[in-house]
């Protein structure tokens, strides 16, 4: 049972790593880890066989076993699909340290996390108002306001993952399901909230995108 618990989660590893579902878990430099540590259970569960082998029968395996088998089956046939916009709404947004800003950057030619880190920096609103955006992400519901654009950044994997979003205003009408993978075309604005100003994207063109093969940025 030890043999077979092993190479069920060297089939995981593997098989996650080679598939590309770990493009939705996990930041891609890492991704040669996970694949590595598959082959690595795999050779042990090899030899954890063959030892077994050449005792002849053997002691049957401890409960936990048993049970790491059942979950390692479930992963196989059922998946990891995470919902981002559900683990935004439960993650800080602090995003720590700031990288480097590129200012020389055309507004147009910035990304969604480009805007958030120049908007955190530079926060007046006329400074940007009536500059064109393109941006993607996907929909980010908010409580008492209109859902975000928004994406993920993470250091290493979901469990550190920290959302970033931008207010949008949707044309009447057209406000967008939570998940959904949208990119929009607009410009940026000034609006009030909550007794304050800030910058809003008017959105103009919206159009509905596959989700991105790597969504996690670094």
């Amino acid at each position: 049972m030890t043999a077979l618990c092993l190479a069920l989660w060297g089939i995981v590893l593997l098989g996650s790593s080679l598939s590309g579902r770990l493009d939705l878990l996990l930041r891609g430099v890492f991704h040669p880890l996970v694949g590595f540590s598959g082959v690595v259970l795999l050779v042990l569960a090899g030899a954890q066989l063959k030892g077994a082998w050449g005792q002849g029968r053997q002691p049957g395996a401890p409960r936990g076993w048993w049970l790491g088998a059942a979950v390692a089956l479930l992963v196989l046939a059922i998946p990891p699909n995470p919902s981002f916009s559900d683990l935004a709404t439960n993650r800080p947004a602090e995003m720590g340290q700031e990288e480097a800003l590129n200012f020389l950057l055309p507004p147009a030619q910035r990304s969604l996390t480009d805007w958030v880190r120049l908007l955190r920096s530079q926060p007046d609103p006329s400074l940007y108002e009536g500059d064109p955006v393109r941006i993607s992400g996907f929909v980010w519901p908010q409580k008492g306001d209109q859902p975000q654009l928004a994406r993920l950044l993470v250091r290493c994997c979901l469990a550190d993952a920290t959302p970033v979003g931008l207010p949008v205003r949707w044309p009447p009408g057209q406000v967008p399901k939570a998940d959904r993978w949208l990119a929009v075309r607009g410009t940026m604005a000034v609006e009030e909230h909550d007794g304050q100003k800030r910058s809003v994207v008017v959105a103009e063109r919206i159009a509905a995108i596959p989700r991105p093969r790597r969504p996690l940025e670094p």
